[in-house]
């Protein structure tokens, strides 16, 4: 395919915050919150493909502003076989892919996290219960618990994972899961899980599958290099071939990707308070 010259251009980040439009070469131009040194980032995978088609670019140029990149992937893939020669290997012949795949990104072996949730059966592994099986972690199972237990440990800045748009349910149940874990991690709660995190750390969603809810808020532009390597990286997942279309849509995207910011509204009664007093119309007129 051929690319046109804007593609092999330096790297460039936009953030579209409100109505201005921040631009600049590294991700701390263009950060609310810019915390140098300790930025560390945490990429929650559904399944071991997702951030990859998700955030092969980003997690290259995090590599090259030195920030530590982890990817956290949740489940053992046994239900991805495209061969029924391999239903009984999938699962070891995926985390070898794996490992290829993300170490030619530059991520290191150590930082690539297998929580081994069953594939496709992780409505099973909601919310926290105690149990002493070989799942166990502190004497417990379940999504919360892995998640809760893997943020103390990391203490990443900032997350990222698939939206929550995403058709498929492994996606829509680690996206709840996980958004409920970081209020876990940052609080008292279970304290053998371990340290609280000192600050709920930012989170933005990637597309995979399915489109963003809203539009996203920050666009990445990498180095034509980078997407060449991207694509090969998302080659290395032999075995997954129903992801042939998707690696098909990153090559003709050219080396962009997006992402979306997630922000929580806490409730605050006081909020509501003036639209039922009498002045509720200047009230609206003041929304407007």
């Amino acid at each position: 395919m051929i690319y046109s010259e804007k593609f092999k251009t330096k790297t460039e980040y936009v953030r579209l915050v409100g109505d201005e439009r921040r631009t600049g070469e590294t991700l701390a131009d263009v950060s609310r919150s810019w915390q140098g040194e300790r930025e560390r980032f945490l990429f929650i995978s559904p399944h071991d493909d997702d951030v990859l088609l998700g955030a092969g670019l980003f997690m290259q140029l995090a590599v090259k502003e030195k920030v530590p990149v982890y990817i956290m992937i949740v489940t053992d893939g046994s239900m991805g076989y495209c061969d029924e020669n391999e239903k009984n290997s999938i699962t070891e012949l995926r985390k070898k892919e794996t490992y290829d795949c993300y170490m030619s990104l530059g991520i290191p072996r150590e930082n690539i996290i297998w929580l081994g949730f069953q594939d496709c059966r992780l409505n099973s592994f909601q919310g926290r219960r105690f149990d002493n099986s070989e799942m166990s972690l502190k004497g417990a199972v379940g999504l919360q618990n892995s998640f809760t237990h893997w943020i103390r440990k990391i203490a990443p800045t900032q997350c990222f994972l698939p939206t929550s748009s995403d058709i498929h349910p492994d996606h829509k149940i680690v996206h709840q899961e996980f958004l409920i874990s970081l209020f876990h991690a940052a609080g008292d709660i279970w304290p053998e899980l371990g340290e609280p995190v000192s600050k709920v750390p930012y989170v933005h969603e990637m597309g995979v599958y399915c489109d963003f809810p809203t539009p996203p808020h920050l666009r990445v532009k990498a180095p034509f290099s980078m997407l060449e390597k991207k694509v090969q990286a998302a080659e290395k997942f032999k075995s997954q071939r129903q992801v042939s279309s998707l690696i098909e849509i990153v090559r003709k995207s050219g080396p962009y990707e997006y992402l979306r910011e997630l922000k929580y509204k806490l409730y605050h009664p006081e909020a509501y308070y003036a639209m039922f007093e009498r002045s509720h119309h200047y009230y609206l007129q003041g929304q407007r």
